[in-house]
């Protein structure tokens, strides 16, 4: 089973040995409460699946969570859920399980490792020995395969490429450091680089979504993304300025650990070649060395389901999987897949 925890709500799911998810159910996150009432959102989720007649075949819970997470202590202090600061969700959601007939091991990881989990699973680094998966939205975050394995490092955190620095002079970043790419790249720098440059939000500058162009003026990095897709020149100023510092991480984590890959998803990778174009510009003046010259830059492709096939597919690969034969094919399915094909994840 997979929990998928953000800012916004809170989902639930049994996730089967091929991806497919049944007994979906979520609730919204909870504002102005305290810790006790988020983890009753929580609870509630859990109780929802526990009603399925499927639940005596979990085998195993994956808690995918907003950070900064410690995966080493099972806590978590999510930016955007204030009531939680080292909370230890991993415990409270054991004992959860636990009160329901299911003493199931659990995992916690965070929101991008579970979607670099799921990337490489089902996704656009399916077949990739070695990727680097990116969040690009509010904040800038990330996640590692290295040789066909999630790598998320001893608290969890390895990957977390929004607070490499790529600019020495660059902006106090919200971390403590300074010109980190989410100072840059994240959809709330953009906007506000935008904007100080002299960049005015027009009606209709979003993207208004299905129906149409937005009448309401647009000031966040999708107002910026539909200003640039109309040719104004602060808008694409803004948007090759973030590709470029994505670029610049990107080469320097590839050339790093040698990945073949970066799959990008998030808000920000919704405004498509507005972003992608200056990704793979400037990146062929930064990945110039002959092991990454090859470096494929694409968008991912699971989308809002990526937390929770995320979460279970980390669950399957940190708690139950075998380390994959040396001679192993890149091509061969991720080990969630071929986990306990009778039972749900």
């Amino acid at each position: 089973m997979a929990i998928d925890i953000g800012g916004t709500k809170i989902a639930g799911a049994l996730v089967h040995p091929d991806g497919t998810m049944s007994a979906t159910t979520r609730r919204a996150t909870p504002r102005g409460v305290d810790a006790e009432d988020v983890m009753a959102a929580v609870a509630e989720v859990v109780a929802d699946l526990s009603a399925s007649p499927l639940w005596g075949a979990v085998v195993r819970c994956g808690i995918g969570s907003a950070g900064p997470v410690d995966t080493s202590r099972g806590t978590v202090s999510p930016v955007n859920i204030g009531a939680w600061r080292e909370f230890p969700v991993q415990e409270r959601v054991a004992a959860e399980l636990a009160a329901r007939g299911a003493d199931l091991p659990t995992v916690l990881v965070g929101d991008g490792v579970a979607m670099t989990a799921a990337e490489h699973w089902l996704g656009a680094a399916r077949g990739y020995a070695n990727a680097l998966c990116m969040v690009v939205s509010t904040g800038v975050g990330g996640g590692l395969i290295l040789d066909n394995r999630l790598h998320p490092g001893p608290t969890g955190n390895a990957g977390h490429i929004g607070h490499i620095s790529v600019a020495f002079d660059g902006e106090p970043c919200a971390c403590g450091g300074r010109g980190c790419v989410e100072s840059v790249a994240s959809g709330t720098a953009i906007a506000r680089w935008a904007l100080d440059q002299g960049w005015t939000p027009t009606a209709g500058s979003g993207t208004g979504g299905a129906g149409g162009a937005s009448t309401a003026r647009d000031a966040t990095a999708a107002g910026v993304a539909g200003a640039a897709a109309q040719g104004d020149p602060i808008a694409l100023a803004a948007f090759d300025r973030a590709g470029r510092a994505l670029a610049a991480a990107i080469a320097a984590s590839a050339t790093l650990v040698e990945t073949d890959i970066a799959v990008i998803g998030g808000g920000v990778a919704a405004a498509g070649d507005t972003l992608f174009g200056p990704i793979r510009t400037h990146l062929a003046q930064y990945a110039t060395l002959s092991f990454v010259q090859g470096l494929r830059v694409v968008p991912a492709t699971l989308g809002t389901h990526a937390g929770l096939i995320g979460a279970a597919a980390a669950a399957a690969t940190l708690l139950s999987a075998p380390p994959a034969p040396a001679s192993a094919s890149v091509s061969e399915p991720s080990p969630v897949s071929a986990a306990a094909s009778s039972s749900e994840a």
